[in-house]
């Protein structure tokens, strides 16, 4: 038999008795997969309630939207969006009274690091929407902060970041499959099927070479170096890449690489498949490798082994791919956390130093 404390019983009625929920996160593909763990947690904590998330449009032609990639998962019901960095009085009084209208219980703060200041602002905001439980809401440094691990030397993924904050509905149980469950559907499994073709048959590397930013740019010649490589390395495979249609130019000029030196069979399915269905196809895949990117933190959540190339625009881990399963080719040099989408004066040095001997050596890693 079960026992339940008091304080468990008096917190679950609590949470029995909201009706709707509302989820503040902000993002595109890789911000919306890195939250799948919290995103749970509060499904697990509010099974019965309307859960709606307030989300922006998306501010790249090559960004989804939170829909796409959320959509069949059940974790979310609908969306409010609005314009991020909007200055506008009225937009800002419509999202008011649509939020103050639809009277939610509660508010589930997953917002991405700002500033306290930028936090306190948004409280007063939700506040005024007629919300009276905030949850995660980071008004203090600390829950605006990665925390240092002391066992593995590292700093906290925002995956986890994301759950401390909300730690108060339970257990995100971040190391479980389950948690970073996309629910793919049998429709989705079968479009990336017929997509892939022969390749359903074949042992499958995964390939993105796309990125939304500049300074997350490996290098055309690089990728089509490392994918010719891989074929003389793995002549039984096949080649399947990934990404935005405007990037299915890039991809053919890698995938030369491959075909020159006499790879197996090669498909680039740049913008013919969806966020979700591009996941379908990763997860018949033996390893993807790609950039810091939204179809890396993909793979990731199907638990497909990832070799990715990272800038050091960013704190070591915070991004990575989470798990213990990937590797991550990373040089942190003296400008590293700069947090620049362009990179003009270093060159991007700390990504162009990655040379293809190193992410091969990851890749064998990996495949043997």
């Amino acid at each position: 038999m079960t026992t339940i404390s008091t304080s468990e019983k008096q917190g679950s009625e609590k949470q029995g008795s909201v009706r709707r929920v509302l989820i503040y996160r902000l993002g595109s593909l890789g911000d919306t997969v890195v939250a799948l763990p919290a995103l749970h947690l509060v499904a697990r904590a509010f099974p019965n309630a309307e859960r709606r998330m307030l989300t922006n449009f998306p501010v790249n032609v090559k960004a989804p939207a939170a829909a796409a990639i959320l959509e069949h998962t059940g974790l979310v019901d609908s969306y409010f969006r609005y314009t991020v960095g909007t200055r506008s009085i009225k937009d800002l009084a419509k999202l008011w009274w649509t939020l103050f209208r639809w009277r939610p219980d509660a508010l589930v703060y997953l917002g991405s690091v700002r500033g306290v200041a930028s936090a306190q602002r948004d409280a007063k905001f939700f506040r005024l929407c007629g919300i009276r439980r905030l949850i995660g809401m980071p008004v203090v440094e600390e829950m605006q902060q990665h925390r240092w691990d002391e066992v593995t030397q590292t700093l906290e993924p925002e995956a986890g970041r994301l759950a401390r904050n909300i730690d108060s509905l339970g257990d995100p149980m971040l190391d479980d499959p389950a948690s970073w469950d996309l629910h793919l559907t049998e429709a989705e499994r079968a479009k990336a099927d017929a997509e892939l073709g022969e390749l359903v048959s074949l042992p499958l590397i995964a390939v993105s070479v796309g990125t939304k930013v500049q300074s997350k740019d490996w290098g055309r010649e690089n990728w089509r170096a490392l994918l010719g490589r891989l074929a003389e390395l793995y002549p039984g495979y096949g080649l399947a890449l990934s990404g935005a249609p405007e990037e299915s130019e890039a991809s053919e000029f890698a995938a030369e690489g491959w075909r020159q030196a006499g790879g197996g069979p090669a498909v680039n399915l740049c913008g013919r498949l969806k966020p979700r269905e591009s996941a379908a196809a990763f997860q018949r895949a033996k390893i993807f490798v790609g950039h810091d990117s939204g179809p890396m933190h993909l793979a990731a959540a199907v638990q497909t082994p990832c070799v990715a190339i990272f800038a050091a625009r960013n704190k070591p881990r915070v991004w990575f791919p989470y798990g213990n399963h990937h590797r991550v080719v990373y040089h942190k040099t003296e400008c590293w956390g700069c947090g620049l989408e362009t990179c003009i004066v270093e060159k991007k040095r700390c990504l162009t130093s990655i040379t293809v001997d190193e992410v091969v050596e990851q890749v064998r890693t990996v495949l043997g």
